[in-house]
């Protein structure tokens, strides 16, 4: 299968950055992409580096004009599209969401990001309460989809849940980057790491993950910080971790990688993972701490 990455940087303008995406779609999409997957919150800055109620505002019901605008560019293109919307459920009540369409435009499925961070620069439990829809994989035309968003990518119990579901790939859209106060060292250390614990994830489930980062500096409009600057780096890897793509660290992208989802079958019969699990030992991890 041809998956199409859209690694790009967004603006203030949230119709601007809506026309760039229909146009880097259009060209994954002649180049034979028949899944297209964006980056986490693509309609609009990553609004989460200060905490205003004024940011409510970006949000969408689902469906709603968003769903209608990336479910006509499926339907157009005749692909399936990940994407990751703001979604207002209610007055009050607010979700990251992806949402993912099929490539007659319909909604597929959606996921509600589960782990919602809160760190300088990103205030995520400002605006979005944990998702409640579990780690279920959404079925499409093209495969079994397993969709988390960014945080999310960080713990493997979400993976393995997906993976025991029937997910034949594991999919991220992610908005991360560097803190302007780490040094070189620092930095790249922690861009590695947001490679190797999901190239884990590949290696301990036996199938292909597919991660597409934000790329571009966005100021903080708080003026506290000197904003962040996205570190890129998208990426696709096979179900032994094998690196297929990796996008630059600064650099926006369009990128169509061949995966073969096939391979996962014979990853898993030379290392049946799934089969060696001691599951009668694991209530443990039900629990926030073992003391």
């Amino acid at each position: 299968m041809k998956v199409g990455l859209i690694q790009q940087s967004c603006v203030a303008d949230v119709e601007a950055n809506k026309r760039k995406l229909a146009e880097n779609i259009a060209e994954v999409a002649r180049r034979g992409a028949e899944l297209v997957v964006l980056q986490e919150l693509h309609n609009s800055l990553y609004f989460c580096q200060v905490e205003s109620v004024d940011n409510f505002d970006l949000a969408e019901p689902i469906p709603g004009p968003g769903t209608d605008f990336y479910g006509q560019l499926a339907r157009q293109h005749g692909i399936v599209l990940v994407t990751s919307l703001f979604e207002r459920r209610a007055a009050g009540l607010y979700h990251n969401t992806a949402v993912v369409f099929e490539k007659d435009g319909s909604i597929a499925g959606k996921y509600r990001k589960m782990h919602i961070p809160d760190d300088p620069a990103y205030y995520e439990k400002f605006y979005f309460t944990p998702g409640d829809l579990g780690f279920r994989p959404i079925e499409t035309s093209v495969g079994r989809l397993g969709v988390q968003v960014c945080w999310d990518q960080w713990y493997p119990e979400g993976a393995r849940l997906m993976a025991l579901r029937g997910a034949e790939l594991l999919i991220y859209p992610t908005a991360i980057g560097y803190e302007s106060s780490d040094t070189p060292e620092e930095q790249e250390r922690q861009r590695e790491a947001w490679t190797t614990v999901q190239r884990g994830h590949a290696v301990a489930n036996g199938l292909p993950v597919i991660t597409v980062n934000r790329v571009g500096h966005e100021s903080d409009p708080s003026g506290q910080t000197r904003g962040i600057q996205f570190w890129g780096s998208s990426f696709v890897c096979g179900p032994q971790g094998e690196l297929l793509y990796r996008a630059p660290k600064d650099e926006e992208t369009n990128a169509v990688i061949d995966i073969d989802l096939h391979r996962s079958e014979q990853v898993r019969r030379w290392w049946p993972f799934l089969r060696d699990r001691r599951i009668e030992e694991f209530d443990g991890l039900t629990r926030r701490y073992l003391d």
